[in-house]
């Protein structure tokens, strides 16, 4: 399945159109009449997106889209707009909006857009995955060993982290070794990396 499309707008005839072209086009369609009945039914968070007007009765589509981001929802919101005005669009484009469509819309743009909205979101959902494996992986980290891997990962030696923490060398060596192995990895590089995906670095590195 392509994935799930949810389309937000009061206008019935329109939810209807918008609904039919992407269905031909493959995808699963979801319409809600109102911004506040999405929010009610909060959106399963599989790939997917978010079709959305901007104007509407009671809550407005800007409005949505900053409940949803509070949320911790990860749908791309594509806006949709009979009313153009730019100080709206450059709203909703500073808040992550996906894309922003004029009415009417063209049927091949619409669709292109949509593609390349829900494979940005499978994307984002798959680097999000791994973030929460490597988070696991960190949590089994004893309050010992996460003190040395934050040491080392800034660069220090086995010998400025013992003195650091006042152990013995080939006790942080052991410690290493067991970071290594628990983070299912084999390189101090990659350790590194991990340590940057995981905001470890910023943590350990404080601005003077």
């Amino acid at each position: 399945m392509p994935g799930i499309v949810y389309v937000v707008d009061d206008n019935a005839s329109l939810r209807t159109s918008i609904k039919q072209l992407l269905e031909a086009a493959g995808y699963r369609v979801i319409t809600y009449a109102s911004a506040q009945q999405l929010l009610d039914q909060r959106p399963y968070e599989s790939k997917g997106c978010i079709l959305l007007d901007v104007r509407m009765p009671g809550l407005s589509g800007l409005e949505l889209q900053r409940r949803l981001t509070e949320l911790g929802s990860t749908l791309p919101i594509i806006f949709l707009t009979g009313y153009p005005d730019t100080s709206i669009t450059v709203k909703a484009v500073k808040a992550g909006a996906d894309d922003f469509f004029t009415k009417p819309v063209r049927a091949e743009e619409l669709v292109t857009a949509v593609q390349s909205a829900i494979a940005r979101h499978k994307t984002i959902r798959a680097l999000n995955g791994e973030v929460e494996a490597l988070r696991a992986r960190l949590s089994t980290l004893t309050p010992r060993q996460r003190q040395v891997f934050e040491i080392i990962v800034r660069g220090k030696t086995n010998k400025h982290a013992a003195r650091e923490l006042g152990s013995t060398e080939r006790t942080i060596k052991a410690h290493r070794h067991a970071i290594m192995e628990k983070m299912n990895i084999q390189s101090l590089a990659q350790l590194v990396v991990i340590a940057e995906r995981l905001g470890v670095l910023a943590q350990a590195c404080p601005t003077p």
